[in-house]
């Protein structure tokens, strides 16, 4: 934030609303300590001490008060005020005694004053105190800042989490933890920049500790998605006991008349995402080909109609919850499974340890994870050419192998009529842009496509999943400073049942999707209700599915070629209204023979590739993945990452790669890969 001489002097200055905003405790410790240093190094360091004064003066409570103390002596010193700088430390020690920079700078400002024997007094203070600290009590700290953050995230107290998870990560930045935690838990919040170090943490840090979901949020980049999912294979997975769950070889069942057991993992077998869309698909599988062992990892259901649907639909259902991995794996291999199929990846409550355990002869990848697994185990993954176009195999440790269309769609629903939009809270005569995607998905670039979009269609609203009441609060004001009304974002409410879910979807205009994580089960949803959706395919997974499945309903026109274009088509849009009426009248046809409603081919395409897996098994010809230099790929990536580039070409990516794979061969001779570096020749 930039304030200008001309703006300070204005009576309606932005900045008495901010003074208002700290009297008011609105103002958050982040936003104060942003608005100060501008104010600092616009050349009003006095203003900043003013504004340091008002929110120490009204946010006694604050449990980051002593922050606010410290950064208050830091502006005093910088106007000359040596003695207010001293009492804002003694403040901030009150509060918090341990802090050890205001131990530090006390004494420097001590020895200023000429008060030699008092500043060594007051470090040496600070030198007894911390004689306690052990790599054992180090470590108790950690886990018990760690386990504050994980309740106070569950209780919905986002910002209180996010601030205790950051005493853990700069306790020790190494640990990934807190981090992994941390970052996803600021895209949920709708902070932007996502990653902020400080002097005890980097950037690089922080991004080594987000989790693979977070970083397809944060980054279209799928040779270092696929190199952080290798890391955190061999660090979070780790190589199981040798020999414990004997290797099972694969059986013979081709020809032989026999069915091939596939077993389905998940934590997700239930009302989720997964769930939704796997049900019918499951109910369909011809059982005189394939018997389906479903095992269910996550946590205890009751009345959940979506598991109901699986259970009957398995030959055979086991909850595994309770088993330990080894034990699991066991259970699986007792089960004499062909095909297991892992539906968690790197998902909540994923258990993908069992799989390390090799408990069947082939295990594939598919539906719930976006990406690859980078895991020396996983020998497949399901997709189809929209998500993982020829070519583009080098993404991915697994042998591709596709679908019509990566994601089946259960007929089954009985979708409910629509409510009115005065009854979702929805302007009549507007025209209503809506992202009901989680907000972490939503990103400072994303969002200001979508205040361009608004800006240039002045009789429109945008209508967005409801969040946390901060991130909500926080995407209003971003509204507001790129020049759109903050009423005009409108927070869908929570409705029960998904058939409402989708009910409500049809009520808008337009579903504008997001990069680089775009809409999965959200867009088949919404084009489920009728309503269009707009997309911009990326390079990555995560990035592309969306456009897979816009044209398996039969409407590859609403795929853009770049963010230009998706903010060029959203306007025209609004402005042309015939021409969208005309694109959800073409859908509508579209719906009685299109791919993405062709579940039964789906479930027939789907046994044909398991039955290719089981051929290639048989015949010795199982994958092994390919996990040649991704530790190398992964250095390179987060480099790449870090400059911040959000949007290019396939082949400004890969030259950018082949850059930097030629600069580090120049400095140590690199082992050719299947990837990019074929050697000195690439």
């Amino acid at each position: 934030m930039t304030i200008n001489n001309a703006v300070i002097s204005a009576q309606a200055s932005p900045l008495a609303g901010i003074m208002e905003r700290a009297r008011h405790q609105q103002l958050s410790l982040g936003e104060l300590v942003q608005i100060a240093e501008s104010l600092s190094g616009g050349g009003h360091p006095a203003l900043a001490v003013d504004l340091y004064k008002t929110w120490i003066a009204f946010n006694n409570t604050n449990p980051l008060l002593h922050l606010a103390c410290f950064n208050y002596s830091v502006a005093s010193r910088q106007v000359g005020d040596i003695a207010g700088a001293v009492e804002a430390l003694r403040t901030c020690l009150k509060l918090s005694p341990q802090f050890g920079p205001a131990h530090i700078n006390l004494g420097r400002a001590l020895e200023e004053c000429g008060l030699v024997s008092e500043a060594v007094q007051q470090w040496q203070s600070y030198v007894d105190a911390s004689a306690g600290i052990t790599p054992d009590r180090i470590s108790h700290r950690l886990m018990s800042l760690q386990q504050i953050g994980r309740v106070l995230e569950g209780a919905g107290l986002l910002e209180e989490a996010e601030a205790a998870l950051w005493q853990a990560i700069e306790l020790q930045p190494d640990k990934t933890e807190a981090g992994q935690h941390w970052s996803s838990l600021r895209q949920r919040q709708c902070k932007w920049p996502v990653l902020v170090g400080s002097a005890h943490v980097s950037d690089r840090q922080l991004l080594d500790a987000m989790s693979s979901m977070a970083l397809a949020c944060h980054a279209d980049d799928p040779l270092f998605q696929l190199a952080r999912a290798y890391r955190y294979c061999k660090s979070a997975v780790g190589r199981p006991e040798a020999g414990r769950i004997p290797r099972v070889p694969p059986r013979q069942k081709s020809g032989t008349g026999q069915r091939l057991r596939v077993g389905y993992l998940s934590s997700d077998l239930r009302e989720h995402a997964v769930g939704f869309v796997l049900s019918e698909a499951l109910e369909l599988h011809d059982k005189s080909s394939v018997e389906i062992f479903a095992y269910y990892c996550g946590e205890p259901r009751t009345g959940d109609a979506t598991q109901g649907r699986i259970k009957s639909a398995a030959d055979c259902w086991r909850d595994i919850g309770a088993l330990g991995d080894a034990e699991a794996a066991a259970q699986i291999a007792a089960d004499e499974i062909d095909i297991l199929v892992d539906l968690n990846g790197y998902t909540k409550q994923a258990r993908t340890k069992i799989f390390a355990y090799r408990p069947a002869p082939v295990i594939a990848n598919f539906c719930g994870f976006p990406g690859s697994m980078g895991s020396p185990f996983h020998q497949y993954i399901i997709a189809d050419e929209r998500i993982i176009p020829p070519g583009n195999e080098i993404y991915f440790s697994e042998k591709v192998l596709r679908l019509a269309c990566y994601l089946p769609t259960d007929r089954k629903q009985q979708i409910p009529a629509a409510p009115s939009r005065a009854d979702a809270g929805l302007p009549e005569d507007a025209f209503v842009y809506a992202c009901l995607n989680g907000m972490q998905k939503i990103t400072a670039n994303c969002f200001a496509r979508w205040m361009a979009i608004l800006s240039a269609t002045p009789d429109s609203v945008l209508w967005l999943r409801s969040g946390n009441e901060g991130a909500q609060q926080r995407l209003r004001q971003a509204a507001a400073q790129g020049g759109v009304a903050p009423e005009r974002l409108i927070f869908a409410s929570p409705v029960s049942g998904h058939e409402n879910h989708i009910a409500r979807l049809g009520l808008a205009d337009l579903f504008l999707d997001t990069f680089p994580y775009g809409a999965h089960a959200t867009a088949t949803d919404a084009l489920i209700a009728g309503l269009p959706v707009l997309t911009v395919p990326g390079k990555s997974f995560a990035a592309r599915v969306c456009a897979s499945i816009v044209a398996a309903a039969g409407a590859p026109e609403l795929i853009c070629s770049g963010p230009d274009e998706y903010v060029g088509r959203a306007i025209a849009f609004a402005h042309k209204r015939e021409d969208l009426a005309a694109a959800r009248a073409y859908l509508q046809r579209q719906r009685a023979i299109c791919t993405l409603y062709d579940t039964p081919a789906f479930v027939r395409r789907l046994e044909a590739l398991f039955w290719q897996m089981q051929g290639e098994a048989e015949r010795g010809e199982t994958p092994v993945p390919d996990l040649r230099n991704l530790d190398l790929y992964y250095e390179i990536g987060a480099e790449i990452v870090l400059e911040g580039i959000e949007f290019e070409d396939d082949h400004a990516y890969r030259q950018r790669y082949l850059k930097k794979l030629a600069e580090w061969h120049d400095y140590a001779p690199l082992e050719r890969d299947s990837r990019l570096w074929k050697g000195e020749a690439a």
